[in-house]
């Protein structure tokens, strides 16, 4: 992608939940690229025995990037864990101007397999949780001169092919998409929710969905990114209360050859993901 650094992020804070690794590290380390200051609310504190990093390395990977770095151990779905990552990120960086919601679960078992106890979770982490940190981190965002709200979430698409799949996962994933844009409505503060075209290489997909195969079949996470980082560098109203796909930006955005997301692989050949028709 030839999108140049455009400095606007320069100087502002972002908080953002989950991110010691995978697409929201990513998001982090590119808006880091432009001088951003990242609070990184995670619960990795100690290294996972699948995964790689925790919130410390993150944020070395942050500073790295040129950004500022706040590592906050914490869970989205405990209310005091979030307000103190709140107010630690605004008594070290002065307030906040971007919240992106990233922290997530995903559990694909249909309805009548999955545990009660799973689909609770989902739900605390993927639709509670962004609706407690967008809802604590309001009287900063208010107060920021160019307030923004990116949630990692799909379209409301509820045609047939989709609503039988996996409704546990939908109702926690379409929560988190009016948990934010309905804040941002309220609020008149721009927000929008981003979700890509294909799966992307990540432990989810990894460990959730398909191993090595699905691996080979889906986007690297600097799609995401990239797309990330020109919704949140264009003007404040054009994706205002919009539910956008990373590809469908950047498109936007004058890209045309998106083989670098995709190494080696045909683009016909590409997974296509949950509830993108």
């Amino acid at each position: 992608m030839t999108h140049e650094s455009s400095n606007m992020l320069s100087g502002k804070t972002v908080i953002l939940s989950g991110g010691s690794r995978g697409i929201g590290l990513e998001i982090a380390k590119k808006l880091a690229s432009d001088g951003a200051q990242i609070a990184l609310l995670a619960k990795t504190a100690e290294p996972h025995p699948k995964l790689p990093g925790t919130v410390y390395t993150a944020a070395d990977e942050i500073r790295e990037a040129g950004g500022k770095a706040l590592p906050l151990v914490g869970d989205v779905r405990e209310e005091s864990n979030v307000v103190e990552a709140v107010n630690k990120t605004v008594a070290e960086f002065g307030g906040i101007d971007i919240v992106i919601n990233n922290a997530s679960a995903i559990n694909l078992e249909p309805s009548d397999k999955i545990e009660m106890k799973r689909v609770d979770l989902m739900h605390d982490i993927n639709t509670r949780g962004t609706f407690l940190l967008t809802r604590t981190a309001l009287p900063y965002l208010k107060k920021s001169s160019d307030p923004r709200i990116l949630t990692l979430s799909p379209p409301l698409n509820t045609s047939p092919k989709w609503l039988g799949v996996a409704p546990a996962y939908m109702l926690a994933k379409y929560g988190m998409t009016l948990a934010a844009l309905g804040i941002g409505a309220e609020h008149r503060i721009p927000s929008t929710t981003l979700w890509p075209e294909t799966t992307i290489q990540t432990a989810a997909v990894q460990y959730a969905l398909g191993g090595d195969e699905m691996m080979k079949v889906s986007r690297t996470a600097d799609v995401y990114s990239d797309s990330a980082h020109v919704i949140l560098t264009s003007a404040p109203q054009k994706y205002a209360g919009a539910t956008v796909l990373c590809e469908e930006v950047l498109r936007d955005h004058g890209v045309t050859d998106f083989s670098k997301y995709s190494p080696g692989v045909d683009e016909k050949d590409l997974q296509k993901d949950l509830f993108v028709d």
